[in-house]
């Protein structure tokens, strides 16, 4: 059968580049095609640098040329990726950030899910691999970073840096840390309104010395509302990771979380999705597996929204134990946590580095508030 050029462009007019709205004809992704016989050759180019959205525009021309206009036709599929260029440094409000490489903030739709026990064990996990980390605990309202590190009961100390004081972060297993835990009493509730939340938070990133840090991990509260948007406004994130367990209320509220980083004024990359609770092991039958929360639904929420996966962390009665005398179970050898949070920890380095070899640095965010209503602009 010959195959005509005109023929297969219609075919991919009713498919579209992941991440954009247009079909991917009218868009300009496809650059160019080439019929010979029962052979044909399209060139595209995408913006999106992931293996995964690759693999899916590839699979999704194939299937549609063998759907649409010939089943045995000979389809070959060169995908170039032409990201944005990549500006010189970070910055904040005009100014750079001395010392710190990347910021990664770990959120989640809904409470619950382990998002700070997944904080926790990653910085850990990245001190053992080399780095130099840093944990805000941005959670104004629930902060637990002091419990899970045991540190309690130390306080942040005034240091003298050229001639500023400023706050020197509380270390505990070469991690630096600080949180509004450090300053309120343990039963003490946190009863403040967003302006004076975003303040302290402020005072923590700005009037802090951190150092020198190859990671700042930064604990967000629950859900998508003033304190994420008052964190993206003060600092330019270089990625956020999502922490789920796999049943749909709690998906159903990642995808919410998902959205609002991807949002066109906000623009922060989200370097993947985590699940957590992912199955339970009973000690006396290390080999079985059970799904109490469903199986595999935030890996599948990550293919449908086309962000990487990034891994998944078992529900394990040690994890949580660690967790609350102050020791992340990443920090216990030769188990099967360590092993799962060391493998989570690959992964988010290296979709790390991938975010950074191939877009430029995240902006921080303008917020302006009009009519009582919080408008999001670059």
């Amino acid at each position: 059968m010959k195959l005509h050029k005109q023929d297969i462009l219609k075919a991919l007019e009713s498919i579209s580049v992941p991440g954009e709205g247009k079909n991917m004809v009218d868009s300009g992704a496809v650059k160019n095609v080439v019929t010979f016989a029962d052979e044909v050759i399209v060139d595209i180019t995408i913006s999106n640098p992931t293996l995964q959205a690759k693999k899916k525009t590839e699979v999704e021309i194939m299937k549609t040329i063998h759907d649409k206009v010939y089943e045995k036709a000979k389809v070959t599929v060169n995908i170039k990726v032409d990201a944005p260029p990549k500006s010189a440094a970070n910055t904040i409000k005009g100014k750079s950030i001395p010392g710190i490489q990347n910021i990664i903030a770990v959120a989640s739709g809904k409470g619950g899910v382990g998002k700070s026990t997944i904080t926790a064990n990653l910085a850990v996990t990245l001190a053992k691999m080399g780095f130099k980390v840093g944990i805000l605990d941005a959670d104004i309202y629930g902060p637990s970073a002091p419990i899970m590190f045991d540190v309690e009961l130390e306080k942040p100390i005034a240091i003298n840096v050229d001639g500023k004081s400023k706050m020197k972060p509380i270390e505990s297993y070469g991690v630096k840390i600080l949180s509004i835990g450090f300053f309120t009493q343990p039963n003490q509730a946190v009863v403040w309104r967003g302006p004076m939340a975003a303040k302290a938070l402020n005072q923590m990133i700005f009037d802090a010395h951190w150092g020198e840090l190859d990671f700042m991990l930064i604990d967000l509260p629950p859900g998508t509302g003033d304190i994420h948007l008052s964190i993206m406004q003060s600092l330019p994130i270089t990625g956020a990771v999502i922490v789920s367990t796999p049943q749909n209320v709690a998906l159903a509220d990642a995808k919410k979380g998902v959205a609002m980083f991807q949002q066109e004024s906000i623009n922060v990359p989200v370097l993947g999705i985590i699940e957590n609770m992912a199955y339970f092991t009973p000690a006396e039958l290390p080999d079985n597996k059970y799904y109490i929360f469903g199986k595999e639904g935030a890996k599948h929420l990550a293919q449908d929204l086309d962000v990487p996966f990034l891994g998944e962390i078992p529900l394990v009665q040690s994890i949580r134990e660690a967790g609350d005398v102050g020791r992340p179970a990443a920090l216990q050898t030769a188990t099967a946590s360590e092993k799962a949070f060391e493998k989570l920890t690959q992964n988010v380095v290296e979709e790390v580095v991938r975010r950074n070899d191939a877009l430029p640095p995240t902006e921080a965010i303008k917020i302006t508030t009009m009519a009582g209503c919080s408008a999001v602009k670059k």
